[in-house]
Parts: C-alpha cells; structure tokens; sequence
C-alpha cells in the first residue's frame, strides 16, 4: 500500500486532490492528518498581483520596453563614464524609439507635441540634439530639465508607489529627503 500510496500523491508529496482520490478509509487517514491552507497573499506581494495578472503587452510593446530599457541603461552608464558622448546618443536614440514603441508613433507625436508642453519637448529634444552634435553636458543638462517639465505630471504616481516599497520608502521618509519628495509629490498637473 506504501508504494501505491506515493504513486498516488505524487512521490511523498500530497495535494488535496490525491487524498480525494484515494479510498475511503486512507483519505480519511490523510485528511486528518493533513491540513490543506491555500496560499494567500499579503503585503506587497498582494497589492501587485492583480496590476501584474492586468497588464498584457503586444509584442511591440515588448518591444518598446526592451528599447526603453536598453536606452535608460546607456544613459546611466554614459552619465557614469563622464558623459561619453556615443552612449548617450544611443541612449537617447533608444529612450525615445523605445518609447514610440511602447505607445505608438500616435501618441508620442500627440504627447510630446501638446500645446502647453511644446517648452518642455523642446528642451529635451533639443538636448537630445545638442547631445548628438557632440555637446554631452550641455545636451543632457537640456534633457534633464525637459524631461522634468515633460513628466512631472507623473512624479506624485511614482513617489506613491516608491513609497510603498519596504526599504524605498523608509529611505524618502528621512528628515532631509522627506520634505524635498513632498514638494515633488504635490504637483497636481498630470498629463
């Protein structure tokens, strides 16, 4: 019966409908000895869970995150080798491609083109000109402020989710950082 019975629950382990499967007076034996508590989750864990099962990207899209991703990257490490002007414009070139990407030639015309953000596009894409012409400090001093009028209207979303991030969001509570995030988190003009 021992050999059976790990055939039957699947080599030592035992789910519930194994021991449902089982005769009568073992699965009665199992049931009582076992208990069967599903998993639930908590904490973090639960508030991302329904937004990550929601979120279903096309294959462009993926794309886009890649390119997104992969020009973040090149921007960081040209910033970190003293503004080296080859990685900068490929991370300039794949920021916005990746972008494009990720929601349409439409609407990125339509977002970086509005009425009220023409100053802000045309910092940034002026730096992100400046910066191909060979100028990198001066170009992503551009970018850094266009890209702050481009998105502000994002930053309360962001800080609110990165306050909720166990470690992240003790370190934008201290006392110095606590005020700056504050006067970031409250501007009120999204996109």
């Amino acid at each position: 019966m021992g050999s059976s019975l790990e055939a039957r629950v699947g080599g030592g382990c035992v789910f519930p409908e194994d021991v449902a499967a089982l005769p009568g007076a073992v699965s009665r034996l199992l049931s009582s000895r076992l208990c069967f508590t599903p998993w639930t989750p908590r904490g973090a864990v639960a508030a991302a869970l329904p937004a990550a099962a929601m979120i279903s990207l096309t294959d462009t899209q993926k794309i886009g995150m890649g390119l997104t991703g992969f020009g973040v990257f090149f921007l960081f490490f040209g910033m970190i080798l003293f503004f080296d002007k080859a990685l900068l414009a490929i991370g300039n070139v794949l920021f916005v491609a990746g972008l494009a990407f990720v929601i349409g030639l439409e609407r990125t015309f339509r977002f970086f083109f509005q009425k009220h953000k023409m100053k802000a596009t045309g910092f940034f894409l002026g730096g992100v000109f400046v910066v191909l012409i060979g100028w990198p400090l001066i170009g992503m001093i551009f970018e850094i402020y266009g890209f702050f009028l481009l998105f502000r209207g994002f930053f309360p979303v962001v800080i609110g989710f990165i306050r909720r991030v166990p470690v992240l969001g003790s370190l934008l509570n201290l006392p110095g950082i606590r005020s700056f995030v504050d006067k970031v988190g409250e501007s009120n003009n999204m996109v």
